[in-house]
């Protein structure tokens, strides 16, 4: 593939047409750590890193902040069913509880129905604090069905967060309208910011009652889309760019679209791996277009982390999707199960429940800091890559054989910086481990120095230590960071005294068909 790290390439100059708004770290008031390069905003930010009006937005906003996603629950109101462009990455599927991926549904919902939805979620979870509305077309190809289910919900159900996902052709159009439906938050996919480069992605689009191909088409899109991110930015939207990672398309490519999308005040990029598999029947699925690695997806970026923050914790969810990231609990909220709930939004019960997973959060928080302590005064230029099997709540709280993930912290004495996630098939199997399950499981954490565990049979634990991997369960049900901090520390002294020799680990092998991060 090319390289993701050369930056010489240039946008287009059709593209720089047009003023370039403040860039985030004035318009946010975020700005870069001249240790680390990052800037203090967006996924990984905490309360400390931004001003309080930023802060309450994203605090318990899961997609937006890493730390939140271990805690608090989004749902998406399928009610938008239309689509006005094209992408080769996407098939829409109604009625469809067998595929994880965007566009996908099990039902299509009206307004009335959505807001009956969202408060049963909402009662029956109460850290659900999120309604978004991401498809299964585009929210704003359908934005009558949209802003009236917004407004009914926000009448319902007031401290709900609201947000909409959309692919920007309509964008600059709704903007007012966004403003006036109190929306805080806006996805936009945008996968390129060069027309000929964005002729590959997208067959068509149909803009002002006319459809448009080929490069004609792309050029459209892409200044529409930047210039309805310039809007709300400047109207003091959050706005979280979706990016689709497809190798040799746009992969060196999404460096400038990430300078593109930075200049002009996005909050924060998600930079996501391509599904193709033929049976989801994309037209990248069919014509055998791979998705990327798990390294070249960190690779690419961590050549775009720098002044804005890059979203790592995405599980490209269904369009129906309920629950915390990484669980789907929509097939316990279909319109008929809605229908026969005596439910009564308690607005009071839901800020109590909330107001523990605060507490907790500031415990966590402090405990790794106080870890974080015995460590930042090391000097070792030492970083490994580890996984954690975790069902949430920032606790290693997963059976090794139970997991259907591992998130991936890289480890420094600069502290557990959370990295990506790796989807795996669960070994444990009617309480029998599948073996080639196993060596799957081996295959996609190679490149790790550990895995931390709630618990691990003889078998995974054996073959594990063999492979050169520490299985972890010490730490059971503890904090990750705090825990994955303490064995940092552990590790470096041991290869200070000698004990044991540090060895960089390499990439695991690429299989066809691979999914990154999706769930």
């Amino acid at each position: 593939m090319i390289s993701v790290v050369e930056r010489g390439k240039h946008i287009k100059a059709a593209v720089n047409s047009g003023k370039i708004v403040q860039s985030i770290t004035e318009h946010k008031g975020c700005g870069a750590s001249a240790k680390t390069g990052r800037a203090s905003c967006g996924s990984q930010a905490g309360q400390g890193d931004l001003p309080i009006e930023i802060w309450e937005k994203v605090k318990n906003h899961p997609c937006y902040s890493e730390d939140a996603h271990h805690h608090y629950a989004r749902m998406h109101v399928a009610v938008a069913p239309a689509c006005n462009i094209q992408c080769n990455y996407c098939n829409r599927k109604y009625d469809c509880a067998n595929e994880s991926r965007p566009g996908v549904v099990s039902e299509k919902l009206t307004p009335e129905e959505a807001v009956r939805k969202v408060i049963a979620v909402a009662t029956t979870i109460p850290q659900m604090t999120v309604l978004g509305i991401a498809g299964p077309g585009d929210a704003l190809a359908n934005p009558a069905k949209t802003f009236k289910t917004l407004a009914l919900v926000t009448e319902a159900a007031p401290d709900i967060k609201l947000c909409l996902s959309t692919n920007g052709l309509a964008l600059p159009d709704y903007v007012d309208t966004i403003v006036r439906a109190k929306v805080d938050h806006v996805t936009i996919t945008i996968n390129m910011v060069d027309p000929e480069i964005g002729a590959k992605i997208y067959p068509w689009i149909f803009f002002n009652h006319k459809r448009y191909t080929g490069i004609e088409a792309a050029r459209i899109l892409t200044n529409r889309q930047l210039q309805g991110l310039e809007m709300l930015s400047e109207r003091g939207i959050l706005c979280k760019i979706n990016s689709v990672m497809i190798p040799n398309i746009n992969d060196d490519h999404l460096v400038e679209v990430n300078k593109a999308v930075t200049s002009r005040g996005a909050f924060l990029h998600n930079i996501m791996p391509l599904i193709s598999v033929p049976e989801h029947g994309t037209a990248f699925g069919l014509n055998g277009q791979r998705g990327p690695t798990a390294q070249e997806l960190k690779a690419l970026q961590d050549a775009c982390e720098g002044k804005i923050n890059m979203m790592r914790h995405c599980r490209q969810c269904r369009a129906d999707a309920v629950g915390l990231l990484g669980e789907d609990r929509s097939a316990e909220f279909t319109n008929d199960q809605v229908m026969k709930m005596d439910v009564h939004y308690d607005l009071e019960m839901r800020k109590a429940y909330q107001k523990r997973i605060e507490n907790e959060r500031v415990s966590k928080v402090a405990a790794g800091q106080k870890e974080l302590a015995g460590v930042s005064g090391e000097m070792s230029a030492i970083t490994v890559l580890v996984a954690v099997a975790t069902k949430g709540s920032g606790l290693i709280n997963e059976h090794f054989g139970h997991a259907k993930e591992f998130q991936m912290y890289e480890l420094s004495t600069s502290g557990a910086k959370f990295v990506g996630l790796r989807r795996v098939e669960g070994y444990c199997q009617g309480g029998y481990g599948e073996e080639d399950r196993l060596s799957a499981i081996m295959r996609d954490i190679r490149d790790c120095h550990a895995v931390f565990v709630a618990k691990i049979g003889g078998c995974p634990k054996g073959s594990l230590i063999k492979d050169g991997i520490e299985p972890v369960d010490q730490f059971a049900y503890e904090y990750i960071e705090k825990s994955t901090i303490a064995w940092f520390r552990a590790y470096v002294g041991k290869v200070k005294r000698g004990e044991i020799q540090h060895v960089q680990r390499g990439e695991p092998p690429r299989r066809p068909g691979d999914r990154i991060s999706a769930a």
